[in-house]
């Protein structure tokens, strides 16, 4: 049985209610430099962060607050580094609440190492019933391998999810490791760039970006996309697969299941990787779909939640138990499935998944492991089957005729 609940961290209902917040609070960034004992400019980071952090509160209960990251900060802690010492940016507000990006460096790029945000939930403003006081971290991934010597931009909004933190980190334009307190040419991110049209020779389907219409016209399949996690160690979590998505909408009274496809031409994929979780984060406009992988008995990985958030706000998620075995596969291999696979998150929800390839754990060199295959994949189980039956009917029309044979020769000797 599938148990429908909220996974426990900060979820795609909070990812929508931090995409709203930071429409509502406005574009605030904060801007600053480090400089070295030589009064040069070593960072500079300018940019806006809207924060959702999901804390317990003194009736059990769990709630989510939204905040900015104001324009006014502080960077007492920062260094430019040395030798020995990474550099460090480190900005400080509100009651305690700091946030601070690690920068590391080889011979042609510089790209961010830790990112961690420490929130103060003794700040009775932000956090006024919570549970747990004090001094909390969460740490995450941030900033991908930038050309050394010059300024990172962009415009686009990246979600970056922690343990009961998402931030959603836009406007940037930073740089690290500036050599002679110049800054260098600007380098905008992919997801800035214009999507290339897709090649004659390469499927397309397009999404909608509205709430799709009721209709039963049957949809192509989905084109399958790549995609990847990366940590500091690198590609933590590979995955390969078509999706798309039916709802239940009521039109005229009826509920009317309405499909429509995921199109990894305009999807932005990102995620987290720990020892004991891998989680795939797939957004394409407001629609964001989390996959959530986990270890079933140390040696086994599984498929453990999926969340799904709609263009309309709607938020949907279920998490299953160790005892069901979506998408499992052993640890160091990958799972594969070419078959349409199925996964019911709520009654009025579903995924249908084409050509899946994942492994969430234990990936080296930026490759698939050898696959498991799904049982509906597996022919080699059909054929015996199939082969079986044949013989075993074969087996009964020669008995039954050897019975009418004999039948048929004791009634020639009967007694006159």
């Amino acid at each position: 049985m599938l148990r429908f609940v909220m996974e426990p961290c900060a979820c795609p209902a909070a990812l929508f209610l931090l995409l709203s917040a930071a429409v509502l609070l406005g574009a605030t960034a904060f801007e600053v430099e480090i400089k070295d004992d030589k009064n040069a400019t070593c960072i500079y980071a300018k940019l806006s962060v809207n924060i959702t952090v999901q804390y317990e509160t003194n009736t059990s209960s769990s709630k989510n607050v939204t905040f900015p990251v104001p324009s006014k900060v502080t960077t007492n802690g920062s260094s430019c580094g040395s030798d020995s010492e990474a550099p460090i940016l480190v900005t400080h507000f509100g009651n305690s609440h700091s946030w601070s990006l690690n920068f590391t460096k080889n011979e042609s790029t510089y790209s961010g190492s830790a990112l961690i945000f420490t929130y103060n939930t003794n700040d009775t403003t932000l956090f006024p019933d919570a549970l747990r006081k004090g001094l909390l971290s969460s740490p995450a991934t941030f900033l991908g391998p930038v050309p050394l010597n010059s300024t990172y931009k962009c415009i686009s909004s990246e979600v970056v999810v922690g343990k009961n933190v998402t931030q959603i980190i836009y406007d940037v334009k930073l740089e690290a490791f500036v050599p002679n307190g110049t800054l260098g040419k600007e380098v905008t991110c992919d997801a800035d760039k214009p999507y290339p049209s897709p090649s004659p020779t390469q499927p397309s389907t397009t999404a909608s970006t509205t709430t799709p219409a009721p209709t039963s016209k049957p949809l192509d399949n989905p084109t399958t996309g790549n995609y990847t996690v990366s940590d500091v160690n690198g590609t933590c979590l590979l995955a390969s697969m078509g999706l798309q998505i039916n709802t239940s909408l009521l039109s005229e009274g009826e509920n009317i299941w309405t499909p429509f496809n995921i199109d990894p031409w305009v999807i932005k994929s990102n995620g987290t990787c720990t020892n004991q979780t891998g989680t795939l984060i797939l957004t394409e406009n407001s629609t964001i779909i989390e996959f959530t992988f986990a270890l079933k008995n140390k040696n086994h990985f599984y498929l453990e939640g999926v969340n799904v958030t709609l263009i309309n706000g709607s938020a949907f998620s279920y998490r299953q138990n160790q005892n069901l075995s979506d998408w499992e596969a052993s640890v160091g291999s990958s799972y594969m499935c070419h078959k349409e696979q199925q996964i019911k998150v709520s009654e009025d929800l579903f995924i249908s998944a084409f050509d899946v390839r994942v492994q969430p754990f234990g990936v080296h060199n930026g490759t698939f492991d050898t696959a498991q295959q799904c049982s509906l994949d597996d022919d080699s189980i059909v054929i015996p089957i199939v082969v079986g039956a044949a013989l075993t009917g074969l087996i009964v029309i020669i008995v039954v005729a050897y019975l009418i044979g004999r039948r048929r020769g004791y009634a020639g000797y009967q007694t006159l």
